[in-house]
């Protein structure tokens, strides 16, 4: 199969082209190296999920991605410096090459900046995909899978969130974006037939992340001695998911795509482990043998209190079953972390 995948260098995309790749597929990564965080973590994650090593002289942005483009150029893999924002650069991708499946992962990312940079986020995340719909539309590429959030389901106070609960109560312009993604997908599946599936991705960790999650920031406060930023009481809870068990989610979820005519579906990917931000902490303090130093703030605009997924349906549909445990993941995130600062 020939995927296309946008966000590529990213956390979630890198792990994704990395097992892609190792199964015989063919990948075309899309990916803007945005200034959200430091260029170069892309550049070694690009490295990483092609088996290149990840020694790499930097110099200046521009002039390094055009050298990874070309180290990393192959029959089966082909990198693009490329905004979703811009049509006219995208069509040109599209009409090199055959695509059998877009597979969106691309994103600005992150619940807090999106309330400072909202017209950002609306241009990335629906002008952008929507982009991507109209050149499938084009093209006529008929498999679409796209990344969502848990973030859609707001302040929800249920036990659990299922995909037929109402999110119509967004609390930060991110979520926001990540619905309308989910609906105007929709209008794409019901006028062109477009088979689709909407992974809602329930607080994603491991080897990789972002370094303005928690988990991450977190590791590197307490490793450094420095004053670990805690929010609230430490009652605020997330359905922590390893890296791992969502790639093997999203594998799973592109078989449907591929072996189904006229699908339209939400799906969560998460845990099935809800973690308090006291316990979170509490384990990567275990894990480290090391006491953070906790400088406590008032909870933050936008945040909500839990996320926590019900995965009946990825179960039923996908045979999705999350098998990593909250402190195994922790244990090979900070191996990671650990030998990456070496």
């Amino acid at each position: 199969m020939n995927y296309l995948i946008t966000g590529g260098s990213g956390f979630i995309g890198s792990h994704l082209v990395e097992r892609l790749l190792s199964s015989g597929h063919s990948v075309i990564n899309i990916d803007n190296f945005d200034d959200f965080y430091d260029y170069k973590i892309k550049v070694r994650n690009t490295l990483e999920s092609v088996k290149l090593p990840t020694e790499f002289s930097f110099r200046e942005k521009e002039h390094d991605i055009q050298k990874l483009i070309f180290e990393t150029s192959s029959k089966d893999y082909q990198l693009y410096y490329q905004d979703i924002r811009d049509k006219n650069g995208l069509e040109k991708i599209f009409a090199k090459h055959r695509i059998d499946v877009i597979i969106h992962l691309a994103a600005l990312a992150g619940v807090r900046p999106s309330i400072e940079r909202p017209l950002d986020y609306e241009a990335v995340n629906i002008k952008g995909t929507m982009n991507l719909w109209e050149l499938a539309r084009e093209h006529g590429i008929l498999k679409f899978l796209n990344a969502s959030s848990s973030s859609v389901y707001g302040n929800s106070d249920k036990i659990s969130f299922s995909e037929d609960d109402s999110v119509d109560q967004p609390i930060s312009p991110y979520a926001a974006t990540k619905k309308c993604t989910e609906i105007l997908g929709h209008v794409y599946h019901h006028l062109y037939k477009i088979s689709m599936v909407h992974l809602r991705f329930f607080t994603v960790f491991g080897p990789r992340q972002r370094p303005d999650l928690a988990i991450h920031k977190f590791t590197q406060n307490i490793t450094e001695n420095t004053p670990l930023p805690f929010y609230g009481d430490g009652s605020t809870a997330r359905d922590y998911t390893f890296i791992d068990d969502i790639i093997e989610g999203i594998v799973k979820a592109l078989h449907l795509v591929e072996t189904h005519e006229n699908i339209y579906e939400i799906i969560n990917l998460g845990g099935d482990e809800v973690v308090t931000l006291e316990e979170m902490v509490a384990v990567i303090e275990e894990t480290l043998e090391k006491k953070a130093h906790k400088k406590m703030l008032p909870m933050q605009p936008g945040d909500v209190q839990k996320t926590a997924a019900d995965i009946t349906k990825a179960r039923t549909l996908l045979g999705y079953l999350p098998a990593t445990h909250f402190k195994t993941g922790i244990k090979k995130f900070v191996e990671w972390f650990l030998k990456k600062g070496s």
